[in-house]
């Protein structure tokens, strides 16, 4: 017979489980960050939680995140029921699939998303980012703007231009929200012993088919619309896919479902996890009218009124780490791909059996108080380049280890050219008065209420 403290060596520890977790399971749908934060101030490290028949273990310091995602990535593949929901809108992408399959796409992709690749996707960023703020400068000045429908069509638009060239957004509307459809059917399912078929004829289910259809419909039509020559010197995404080869099987490329598949991720995962973040960082932005201020000086005085390049936006860092600053804080991604442990886990002193469900939540390991002084302030002098290094792991909005955001690069150019853009024109003010919104979680985390700001023209 094991002793008790030989026992409590067996699993982290965690709260206990009457009815077998089913208490866990109702505050999880209920507010799924409010019970991890909940969990990680009663365990600062690791915690375990069982609901059913799964046992699931919650990793929030940040050294034994990187030992397991990092050290151990070998021995993980993504939660089974997240790769099924993920699959309805995403197919068989580079998000979705496992082992072999998934080391082919990922080869293929990663020379396109390169920094100097990249790069090369800045002159289609600015001309989306400038097409929008023109029309914006048009607007009355006291006419307050929703910075989420904003920042979605203009993300929209980069995205668009991207991937397929010069191809402008009539309206954004009924794609954002097929996207958002899906991202919130997507966390209720997540719940779920499993899905109804997309051929069901209910309400919900029509729901999704409808915007699954309109997305796979527009995807398609773009590529049809493309032709296989090399556009804007080989420059768009589409190109890129079209060329990509497996460096081990070089005859070999994508075929057209792959085609079709990458490029629906990169569309999703480019324009909606972006223009979520846009959002909080405009709103901290007018919170933060001291922070504005340093961020227009340095704009001004580097950029002397012309457009910003991938060049000019290392001379930026105030706009860099507010940037960093509101993802920290505001993760568009704030709860990554749950793991299964395919062998036996080293996690700090402890060893998780085979099969153990692994979580990690960058929204809460973000926000730890041992890691961030008032973690839950907006302050962008953290990420200065003089500021003292933070342990690593502590910052994760991309992920990290082999399956960290292929796109982190594209994202973190598209953001700081929008936003270089947006305070060399405007003053972002927060109306008096109107409360901070709260977080809405769905696969992205979102402002449950819109934010709308008074964008006054600067001279």
């Amino acid at each position: 017979m094991k002793t008790q403290t030989q026992a409590s060596h067996t699993l982290p520890p965690g709260p206990s489980a009457p009815l077998w977790g089913l208490n866990h399971l109702r505050t999880m749908k209920a507010d799924y960050l409010g019970f991890v934060a909940d969990l990680q101030r009663q365990q600062p490290d690791i915690a375990h939680v069982q609901v059913l028949n799964e046992h699931i273990t919650h990793v929030f310091h940040p050294e034994w995140v990187r030992q397991v995602l990092v050290d151990q990535a070998d021995a993980l593949i993504r939660w089974e029921r997240a790769t099924d929901v993920f699959s309805v809108s995403m197919g068989q992408s580079v998000l979705v699939t496992e082992g072999v399959q998934w080391q082919r796409q990922r080869r293929m992709l990663q020379p396109g998303f390169s920094p100097k690749r990249v790069a090369g996707y800045a002159a289609l960023m600015t001309s989306a980012a400038q097409d929008a703020l023109g029309d914006l400068a048009r607007r009355p000045a006291e006419q307050s703007v929703d910075m989420d429908a904003l920042m979605t069509t203009m993300t929209l638009d980069v995205i668009l231009r991207a991937l397929f060239g010069a191809h402008q957004v009539t309206d954004a509307r009924p794609i954002s929200e097929a996207i958002q459809t899906l991202s919130h059917s997507g966390i209720q399912e997540m719940f779920k012993r499993f899905s109804w078929p997309l051929w069901m004829p209910l309400p919900s289910v029509r729901k999704v088919r409808h915007a699954k259809q309109t997305l796979d419909r527009m995807i398609q039509q773009h590529i049809q619309a493309s032709p296989s020559a090399k556009q804007h010197d080989g420059e768009d995404l589409l190109t890129m896919l079209r060329q990509a080869r497996d460096p081990e099987h070089p005859d070999q490329g994508l075929s057209a479902q792959e085609l079709h598949d990458q490029t629906m991720v990169m569309f999703q995962a480019g324009h909606e996890t972006t223009a979520t973040a846009m959002t909080w960082w405009c709103g901290l932005i007018a919170r933060h009218p001291e922070v504005a201020e340093r961020i227009h000086a340095e704009v001004d005085a580097v950029l002397q009124g012309e457009p910003p390049t991938p060049a000019s936006l290392q001379q930026l860092p105030w706009l860099q780490a507010s940037l960093k600053e509101a993802m920290r804080l505001y993760p568009p991604a704030a709860i990554l791909f749950t793991r299964r442990a395919c062998r036996a886990l080293t996690v700090g002193p402890w060893t998780l059996p085979k099969g153990h469900l692994m979580a990690f939540t960058p929204y809460v390991i973000q926000r730890d108080p041992r890691w961030f002084e008032s973690p839950d302030a907006f302050k962008p002098e953290r990420f200065l380049p003089d500021a003292p290094p933070m342990p690593r792991g502590t910052w994760m909005p991309f992920g990290t280890g082999a399956r960290v955001c292929i796109a982190q690069h594209f994202a973190m150019l598209e953001m700081g050219l929008i936003g270089a853009m947006l305070m060399q024109r405007f003053n972002l003010v927060w109306p008096e008065g109107a409360a901070w919104p709260k977080g809405d979680l769905a696969v992205t985390l979102r402002p449950a209420q819109p934010i709308r700001l008074r964008l006054h023209a600067r001279e």
